[in-house]
C-alpha cells in the first residue's frame, strides 16, 4: 500500500468523528427550529438533505475515489427531501465493472458513511446496468427518476441522465405505477381508515401524491403541482389543495419520526396522544383529542384518494389516448365515454339531485364501466350538499337507494365510492356521524364506517360461488336465503350508533327501524333487520362465553332467536362482523364454536339434524335420482362424493354432478386420464370434463388443446378434489356456424387424454382473428391479485376483450410463473371475458413477483 493511501486511512477516524459531530449538531439545530415553529416542513426536509450533501461529499473526497466515478443521490434524497429518520439512498456510478482495488475502496466508502452515523441504502452500478435494471423493475426506475449529482465525474452522470431520460416510456411507467398502487392499496385493505394508518403507503397517503409527481416527471410535465395545472391536468384550486395536503402529511411524518426517535410511518396508538397535543387538540365530551386529530387525518386522506383518482385518470388520457369513440347514451342524463360513465351535462347533479344516486346505480348495472370521468366526479363531489332533508323524503330517492342494495354486482365498490365522495353520509346522516370515528378496543383495526363497509363486503363474498372455499357453510346458507339484501341493511346499521353513549345495539335498532319504515319495508322485514341490529353481538357472546354443548344454553339462545330464518341471518352477520374487525381476530376456534352453536340451535328450531343447507341437499338428492335412471344404486356415489367438497356442489348443477359421478364412480383412483364430452345440455356447444391426477401446467395444456382444435372456451369450472385429482369442466364452442359437434366427441375424448399426459414445453399461443366489435371497442385489460380471506391462496381476477386463445395465453403465463390453479370461474359475456382463479405458488409471497405476474398477464391480455 502506498504512503498516500496509508495517510488517507489514518486520517479517516478523526474525520469520521468530526463528521459525526457535525451531523448530530446539524440535526439537533433543525429539530429545535422546527419545534419552535421557525422552520416549515418543506424547508426542514430541504435543509436536512443539504446537511447530508455536505457530509457525503466530504467523505467521498477524503477517500480519493476514482475521478471517473460519480456519486449520485436517488429516491427522496435525490429529490432534495430527507425526513429525519429516512435512509440516505446513494448510487455509485462507474464507467465499467470495478476491479479488486476499486471494490476495496467502495467497501471503505460505505463503511465510512456508517461510521459517520448515516443509514445508507447504496448500490454500485454502471450506466448500462442502471438502464437494464430500470427496464426490468419499475421501483428502480422510480428511484433513478429523481437522481441528483453529488460528486465525482459530471460527464459520467450526464451520460447516465441523458440515456435514462431517453429510455423512459411515460405511458408504460404510469401503467406499471398504477399496478403497483393497486397492489399497495390491497395490502392496506383498500382503505385509509385503519386505526393505525400508514401515512406513507396506505390509500390517501404520501405515495398517492408521489405517483402523480413521478408520472409528471417521467412525462416532462414539470415537478410542481402548478405545472400540472398549467398543462390542464388539474384545476388551479386542486393544485393548491394537493400542495396543502402534502404539507400536512410532511409535517405529520416529521413529527412521527421525531417522537419515535426513528423512521416510523404508522400513526400508532402510542404516539397519537402526543401528536394531538402538539397540534393543540384537547379532550372534549366523549371524544378524545387523538380521535379529533385522526378524524382530520382521515378527511385529508379521503380528499387525496379523490384527487389521485381524478389526476391519474387525466394523466392516462394524456399519455395513452384511446381512439376517439362516439359517446353511447344510456339515458337523457348519462352516457358512456370509453369505459367511463359521463354526465351529459355536469350541472345535472345540481339541477336533478336524484341523478346522484342514479349514477351509482348505472355503474352497478353496467359492469363494463370502470368508473366515472374526472369531470363527472368533480361535479358529483360539488353537488353532494343537494342531498338534504327534502331529498331524503323523496319517495323516488328511497326507491333508488333500495335498488342499490338489491343489485347483483358492484355493491361494495360503489358503496365505498359513495362514502369516499360523501354521498352515503349525506343520504344517511346517522352514517355520516361515524365517518372517520375511531374505536378504542382490543380488536377493531378500522374506523366505524370502514368496519361497517368491511362487514358489507364479507356478506357479499358469501354470495360468490368462486369464493365458496373461504366459508363454505356461509356460502351454502346465503345461497338459499330469500332477500339477502336485508342482511346488507343490518350490516349498515349494526354499529351505526357507536360513540353516542348508551347501548349502541339498542340505539342502532331504533335507527334501522326508522329506516325500514321510511323505505316501506314489510313488517316481517322490518322486524328481521331490527332484530339483527339489536342482537348482533348475541351469538358471538353465547358462543365464546357459554357452553354451546349445554342443552339449556342452546334452548335459551333459540328462544331469543325465535326462527330458523333469524338464526341463519344472525349467523351470517356474526361471521361477517367478526371477520370485519381485524383479520387476526377470526380463528378456527371461534369458527367452530359459532358453527356448533348454529347447528345445535338449528336442530332445536327445525326438529331435524340438517348437516347441509336445504338447497344443497336438494341438489344432491336430484343428482342421486338421476343416477337411479341409469340403474345405479344410491351407494355408488359415496366414494367419489367423499372427495368432493362444498364448493364443487355449489358450482355444478344436478345434471353435471350425475353425469360426472356416472363416469367416475368406479375409477376414483385411476392412473389414466378420464375425458368425457357430450352435447351441451342447454344451448350450443360441447361440455367436456377432464379427471386426472393434478400436476403443474395441466390447465394450460387443456386450454392449449382446445385452442389448437379450434374451440373457444365459453365457461370453465376448475376443481381439485381432496385426493389430489383435477376435475375440470369446460363449455366449448366451435369457430363457425357449422361445427358438427357430435362428430367431434370421440376425437376430443381420445386426443385430449393424450395431450394431458404429454411432457415438454408449452407451445406459444397463436394469434386468432378478432371480432369486429373487439377491434373497434376493445376492453382495457384489468388484472387484480390479492390474498384470500384465509391467506392460503390468492384470488386472481381479470377483465379483458375475449378472443380465440385468450384463456390459453393466461394459463400459459401462470404456468411459466409456476402457479397452481385450484379453482376457476371462466365467464364470457359477449366479447368481454371476466375470469377469476384461485391460485397458489411461491412467487405470490413476494411483492415484486406479484407485480411482475400482473405485468405479464396484462401483456398476454393485450390485443
Amino acid at each position: 500500500m502506498n504512503r498516500a493511501a496509508v495517510a488517507v486511512r489514518e486520517a479517516i477516524p478523526g474525520a469520521a468523528e468530526r463528521h459525526r459531530g457535525e451531523l448530530a449538531a446539524g440535526r439537533q439545530a433543525l429539530r429545535e427550529a422546527f419545534s419552535a415553529g421557525k422552520l416549515a416542513p418543506a424547508a426542514l426536509l430541504r435543509r436536512h438533505a443539504q446537511l447530508i450533501d455536505g457530509i457525503v461529499r466530504d467523505v467521498w473526497q477524503e477517500l480519493e475515489l476514482p475521478r471517473e466515478a460519480a456519486l449520485v443521490a436517488t429516491g427522496g434524497y435525490g429529490r432534495g427531501e430527507l425526513f429525519p429518520g429516512s435512509d440516505v439512498d446513494l448510487l455509485v456510478l462507474l464507467p465499467g465493472d470495478p476491479d479488486a482495488a476499486q471494490r476495496e475502496r467502495l467497501e471503505r466508502l460505505v463503511g465510512a458513511f456508517w461510521d459517520v452515523g448515516l443509514e445508507v441504502g447504496h448500490s454500485v452500478r454502471t450506466v448500462e446496468s442502471c438502464l437494464q435494471m430500470a427496464r426490468a423493475d419499475v421501483t428502480v426506475e422510480t428511484a433513478l427518476l429523481e437522481s441528483r449529482y453529488l460528486s465525482g465525474s459530471r460527464r459520467l452522470f450526464s451520460r447516465f441522465e441523458k440515456s435514462f431520460r431517453a429510455q423512459v416510456d411515460p405511458a408504460a411507467f404510469l401503467k406499471a405505477k398504477k399496478l403497483e398502487q393497486e397492489q399497495r392499496h390491497a395490502k392496506h385493505q383498500d382503505t385509509p381508515y385503519a386505526l393505525e394508518p400508514n401515512l406513507k403507503e396506505a390509500p390517501g397517503g404520501m405515495r398517492d401524491l408521489q405517483i402523480i409527481h413521478w408520472t409528471g416527471l417521467a412525462a416532462g410535465l414539470g415537478s410542481r403541482w402548478s405545472d400540472l395545472a398549467r398543462h390542464g391536468l388539474i384545476e388551479a384550486g386542486e393544485a393548491r389543495q394537493i400542495a396543502r395536503h402534502e404539507r400536512a402529511l410532511q409535517d405529520l411524518r416529521i413529527r412521527l419520526h421525531y417522537l419515535a426517535g426513528r423512521r416510523e410511518d404508522r400513526i400508532v396508538f402510542d404516539l397519537q396522544g402526543a401528536l394531538a397535543a402538539q397540534y393543540g387538540y384537547r379532550d372534549g365530551g366523549e371524544r378524545r383529542a387523538s380521535e379529533l386529530m385522526m378524524q382530520q387525518y382521515y378527511r385529508a386522506a379521503k380528499t387525496i384518494t379523490q384527487l389521485n383518482t381524478i389526476v391519474l385518470q387525466n394523466l392516462e388520457a394524456r399519455l395513452s389516448p384511446r381512439p376517439e369513440r362516439p359517446r353511447q347514451p344510456l339515458n337523457e342524463r348519462f352516457q358512456v365515454n370509453g369505459e367511463l360513465l359521463e354526465a351529459v351535462d355536469e350541472r345535472v347533479f345540481e339541477r336533478e339531485p336524484l341523478s346522484i344516486l342514479e349514477s351509482f346505480l348505472l355503474l352497478m348495472q353496467h359492469h363494463e364501466l370502470r368508473g366515472m370521468t374526472a369531470g363527472t366526479l368533480r361535479a358529483l363531489w360539488r353537488a353532494r350538499f343537494r342531498i338534504d332533508g327534502r331529498f331524503r323524503k323523496d319517495e323516488i330517492a328511497r326507491l333508488l337507494f333500495l335498488q342499490l342494495l338489491q343489485q347483483k354486482q358492484g355493491l361494495v365498490h360503489e358503496f365505498r365510492r359513495m362514502n369516499q365522495y360523501g354521498i352515503l353520509g349525506r343520504y344517511l346522516p346517522e352514517f355520516g356521524r361515524i365517518v372517520g370515528q375511531m374505536q378504542h378496543d382490543l380488536f377493531h383495526v378500522y374506523t366505524v364506517d370502514q368496519h361497517i363497509l368491511m362487514v358489507l363486503r364479507n356478506l357479499r363474498r358469501f354470495t360468490m360461488p368462486e369464493l365458496a372455499h373461504e366459508f363454505p357453510l356461509c356460502s351454502e346458507l346465503i345461497s338459499g336465503f330469500d332477500r339477502p339484501w336485508l342482511l346488507y341493511i343490518a350490516a349498515l346499521y349494526h354499529d351505526i350508533a357507536k360513540g353516542r353513549g348508551g347501548d349502541h345495539s339498542e340505539l342502532g335498532a331504533q335507527d334501522v327501524r326508522a329506516f325500514a319504515k321510511r323505505h316501506g319495508l314489510s313488517r316481517e322485514d322490518r322486524e328481521l333487520v331490527e332484530f339483527l341490529v339489536a342482537n348482533h353481538l348475541a351469538m358471538s357472546g353465547v358462543a365464546q362465553k357459554q357452553d354451546v354443548h349445554d342443552p339449556e344454553v342452546v334452548r335459551a339462545f333459540t328462544e331469543r332467536v325465535g326462527s330458523e330464518r333469524r338464526l341463519v341471518a344472525l349467523y351470517l352477520l356474526t361471521v361477517a362482523d367478526i371477520r370485519g374487525t381485524s383479520p387476526k381476530v377470526w380463528n378456527a376456534w371461534k369458527a367452530k364454536l359459532l358453527e356448533d352453536l348454529f347447528r345445535a340451535a338449528r336442530r332445536v328450531l327445525t326438529g331435524e339434524p340438517l348437516a347441509r343447507d336445504a338447497a344443497l341437499a336438494e341438489k344432491q338428492a336430484e343428482a342421486t335420482r338421476l343416477l337411479r335412471l341409469y340403474a345405479l344404486s344410491d351407494g355408488v356415489k359415496d366414494k367419489l362424493w367423499a372427495q368432493l367438497d362444498t364448493p364443487y356442489f355449489l358450482r355444478h348443477d344436478a345434471q353435471e354432478i350425475a353425469w360426472q359421478t356416472r363416469n367416475l364412480h368406479y375409477r376414483v383412483d385411476t392412473t389414466v386420464p378420464v375425458v368425457k364430452a357430450r352435447l351441451a345440455p342447454f344451448g350450443e356447444g360441447l361440455q367436456v370434463f377432464v379427471y386426472t391426477k393434478d400436476r403443474e401446467a395441466l390447465f394450460a395444456r387443456i386450454c392449449g388443446y382446445f385452442e389448437r382444435a379450434g374451440f373457444n372456451i365459453a365457461e370453465a369450472k376448475i376443481h381439485t378434489t381432496r385426493n389430489g385429482y383435477a376435475l375440470d369442466t369446460f363449455l366449448i364452442m366451435g369457430q363457425g356456424r357449422d361445427s358438427h359437434y357430435s362428430d367431434r366427441i370421440a376425437a376430443i375424448e381420445h386426443d385430449l387424454a393424450a395431450d394431458v399426459l404429454a411432457q415438454g414445453e408449452l407451445a406459444p399461443p397463436r394469434s386468432g382473428r378478432l371480432s369486429r366489435r373487439v377491434r373497434h371497442f376493445p376492453v382495457t385489460p384489468v388484472v387484480d391479485i390479492r390474498p384470500d380471506e384465509r391467506g392460503a391462496y390468492h384470488v386472481l381476477s381479470f377483465v379483458a376483450s375475449d378472443r380465440p386463445g385468450l384463456l390459453y395465453s393466461v394459463a400459459r403465463t401462470l404456468a411459466e410463473q409456476h402457479l397452481n390453479i385450484h379453482t376457476a370461474r371462466v365467464n364470457t359475456l359477449g366479447d368481454r371475458a371476466e375470469d377469476v382463479f384461485l391460485v397458489s405458488g411461491e412467487a405470490l409471497s413476494r411483492s415484486k413477483s406479484v407485480l411482475q405476474i400482473e405485468q405479464d398477464l396484462l401483456k398476454a391480455l393485450q390485443i
